[in-house]
């Protein structure tokens, strides 16, 4: 698709003095958590919430790290040196913005799908009755466990015993297929990559920390301000999860939910709605950027 100048001038200006001070905001903001962590990691020391949200979502720290305006947008700029880092800039007499003619046309399709997830998980009504037995049901009677390095804080026939006596509900297939092979049959749900939209529900854990995949796979065509935003959620929501897990992550400054008792399935749901309502908004202006993309590329 060819694009002129003319059809992409964009709908806010921001001056350059602006810019620089949300560019510098948002790498403020997230060098206090990496900095730490990629000094850590070069130690070889784990850390289970940090590494899985940049093992498990593909998106590397310092791809997070560099600021985007978004589409949409065009930056005043007085030095092309103190220009971001993205490739997909077009800069026009003092004046750069994301140029929609950059975007893949064969991505599209991907782009409509991803918009018609958030939608549909956003008009489900949200569930909360899961307590987060999804890491219960992914070493149930597994002989070995995913995080090795982190001790269980219950012995494997208690563990067995307490998926034995609750319900799975899981309704996130993405969690669902790393649960282990007896357990899969005891999921009330009969999930699979066809039903994948069909059954996203909002108040899923997994699901609101899934919209930081969403907005990275945008990027840099969405914010870094949603992108930011999206990324804390999902650190918030990551650390519930292991929090709420078998494993005893208290030296990763995780105190145990203990699920497994009635003051700490309270605790859980406390705690997922609080997640929820974060997430409410975070998936409203994806929502809204994916629009506005596509109004513009697609």
């Amino acid at each position: 698709m060819q694009t002129t100048t003319e059809s992409i001038r964009t709908t806010q200006l921001l001056q350059e003095a602006e810019w620089q001070r949300l560019k510098l905001h948002h790498e403020k903001t997230l060098s206090s958590i990496l900095t730490p962590y990629l000094e850590a990691r070069s130690k070889q020391e784990k850390n289970p919430v940090l590494d899985f949200l940049f093992e498990y979502y593909k998106f590397r720290p310092a791809h997070l790290m560099r600021w985007s305006p978004g589409i949409g947008v065009e930056l005043e700029v007085a030095d092309d040196d103190k220009l971001p880092e993205i490739s997909e800039l077009t800069v026009d007499n003092g004046y750069a913005f994301i140029n929609p003619i950059f975007f893949p046309q064969k991505r599209i399709r991907a782009v409509r799908w991803m918009l018609e997830l958030l939608e549909k998980s956003r008009n489900q009504k949200p569930m909360f009755g899961c307590f987060g037995m999804h890491e219960w049901a992914m070493v149930y009677r597994a002989g070995e466990v995913r995080h090795g390095q982190i001790a269980l804080r219950l012995p494997d026939d208690e563990i067995a015993e307490f998926v034995e006596s609750r319900p799975l509900v899981c309704t996130h297939f993405d969690a669902f297929r790393f649960f282990t092979e007896p357990a899969r049959p005891m999921n009330r749900h009969d999930l699979n990559r066809d039903n994948f939209q069909d059954m996203e529900q909002p108040g899923c854990i997994h699901t609101n920390m899934d919209l930081y995949k969403w907005a990275y796979k945008l990027c840099p065509w969405i914010s870094s301000e949603l992108l930011r935003e999206a990324f804390l959620n999902a650190l918030e929501a990551r650390k519930i999860d292991m929090q709420a897990s078998p494993y005893d992550a208290r030296e990763f400054g995780l105190e145990p939910i203990k699920i497994e008792t009635e003051a700490g399935r309270k605790v859980y749901i406390k705690k997922q709605m609080e997640v929820y309502e974060n997430s409410k908004p975070i998936r409203e202006r994806l929502i809204v950027a994916y629009k506005k993309f596509l109004e513009q590329v697609g």
